[in-house]
């Protein structure tokens, strides 16, 4: 059985590869108690279902926010969608299901795609904090259509890279995948090449800035950190970018963030 680097992973893409499983401590413990992360995610889950939310794009913060770019916030991003479930006891009820593309432990340069548990989506997180897009109901129903076609599986690009750049196939990470399956949801197409094409015409990437570069390239030299596919400013698929896109199209019906103290508006 592969196994996988489930917080390495970059939901923004912007999570360097380091040696312990990021969002752990030095010595590989979770920062944060397990029964305070189930509890978390139990609510994550809670608030989405109390929303109707059918499908949700929901990112997490993987790392200690001091050493990412500026402007970056959130560490992995994946599709949440509304399901029947099986319990660890065997029963099945209604939960969420969490679509995830995920770095390969022992090969950071691939990449495979991944479900699992919302408990398993905030393991080892540095932060208890959520980013959540709700897209409106219409395009929730495309996008669990994509989900549950040979298109998701098919737009999933094995060649992974930390910054890959969102406007061609050379490289991806969960956030560009997540932001393919849009894009395919949105314009109604499986063609890899109509959807780059919309994405370069409408979709802004997030600069990431000499220093940020800096930092995420400081804790250890790998083939995932490369920017070979871009062509001058590295810019790459964010949370951020992806909130920032869905609002300025209107096709979310709300992007906010959850905390222990609270929900609250971006």
């Amino acid at each position: 059985m592969k196994r996988f680097l489930k917080t390495a992973c970059i939901a923004l893409a912007l999570l360097a590869p380091v040696p312990a499983t990021a969002g752990s401590s030095a010595s590989g413990n979770p920062v944060l108690p397990a029964a305070e992360v189930a509890g978390f995610a139990d609510r994550v889950q809670h608030d989405l279902a109390a929303r109707g939310a059918q499908v949700a794009i929901v990112a997490r913060v993987g790392r200690d926010p001091a050493v990412l770019p500026d402007g970056i916030d959130y560490t992995h991003v994946a599709f949440w969608v509304y399901a029947r479930i099986t319990r660890a006891d065997g029963s099945t009820g209604q939960g969420y299901r969490v679509y995830n593309l995920y770095q390969r432990d022992g090969d950071l340069t691939r990449s495979d795609l991944v479900q699992d548990s919302p408990a398993e989506f905030f393991a080892n997180v540095h932060d208890l904090d959520a980013g959540v897009i709700i897209p409106d109901t219409r395009l929730q129903r495309k996008i669990l259509a994509v989900i549950a076609s040979p298109t998701y599986a098919a737009l999933h690009n094995p060649d992974y890279a930390v910054l890959s750049n969102p406007r061609n196939r050379q490289f991806q990470n969960c956030t560009e995948h997540t932001l393919d399956v849009l894009m395919a949801a949105i314009y109604g197409t499986d063609d890899p090449l109509r959807i780059k094409a919309n994405i370069a015409a409408h979709f802004t990437p997030q600069p990431i800035p000499v220093n940020g570069l800096q930092r995420l390239f400081a804790p250890v030299a790998s083939a995932a950190l490369t920017t070979s596919d871009h062509d001058g400013q590295v810019a790459t698929a964010t949370f951020g970018s992806l909130a920032r896109f869905m609002a300025q199209y209107d096709l979310a019906d709300e992007i906010y963030r959850i905390t222990p103290d609270g929900s609250r508006r971006f």
